[in-house]
């Protein structure tokens, strides 16, 4: 029986190489990911060292501002059309709406008074900062020119980079002068005056004494010197 020879035609490995110009454009282009991976990477940790450094309550003010934003622009929009905003914004709210309103709008803290000076301090702080808006187009504006020089670091000095508008100083000029105004209207205590005449055996007596001074003064104040003199006796 003859034996018949099947011929295999199983392929071989490819012989042919990539070419020398080949091989520079891979590592070019391996070059390139490479540098724009590094950037990403760059931004990605400024980004994640800006989000490290902002307060806890960022993105509440955040939202917080977007929303007054959207209500100015609603209001503005009922102007143009001759409408009511408080009475169009009233139309779409509800009653539980209303009711969370009304305890929301209570005063948790409410100010008793001077206590220490450090409260003082604090109550005017947030009083200052609650007035202040933030214009996020400017914000974004000015985050967009300087890019990564936006946020201070160790080599910043604040004064060539950002500039105070115009608007913002006399916003200050005017809160400075309502305080001085407000100081201005404060009583202080008078001081105790030791070489003052004692006619009183307390301190309500004092007072009273003062009282009866202020009023009856101008008429009793030639009897009163005759009995200390002694010649109306």
């Amino acid at each position: 029986m003859a034996s018949t020879s099947v011929s295999s035609s199983v392929p071989g490995p490819s012989s042919s190489k990539p070419t020398a110009k080949e091989r520079m454009n891979r590592l070019r282009e391996l070059e390139l990911r490479m540098n724009e991976a590094r950037k990403l990477n760059h931004v990605e940790v400024v980004a994640e060292d800006e989000r490290k450094k902002r307060p806890a309550n960022y993105d509440a003010k955040i939202k917080r501002t977007e929303w007054e934003d959207e209500q100015e622009r609603a209001r503005e929009e009922c102007v143009k059309k001759g409408e009511n905003y408080d009475r169009v914004k009233l139309l779409d709210w509800g009653a539980d709406e209303v009711e969370r309103w009304d305890k929301k709008k209570k005063k948790k803290n409410p100010d008793v008074g001077f206590s220490d000076y450090e409260q003082a301090t604090h109550r005017q702080y947030s009083g200052l900062t609650k007035k202040i808006k933030p214009d996020m187009r400017q914000y974004d504006r000015q985050k967009e020119k300087l890019g990564e020089d936006f946020y201070a670091n160790s080599n910043t000095l604040g004064l060539h980079h950002q500039k105070d508008s115009e608007d913002a100083v006399n916003r200050m000029v005017e809160d400075l002068e309502k305080q001085i105004d407000k100081r201005s209207k404060y009583s202080r205590r008078r001081q105790f005056d030791e070489d003052a005449d004692i006619d009183y055996i307390n301190e309500r007596n004092m007072k009273f004494n003062k009282k009866l001074e202020r009023f009856y003064g101008d008429y009793t104040s030639e009897i009163k010197q005759n009995l200390e003199r002694g010649t109306a006796v």
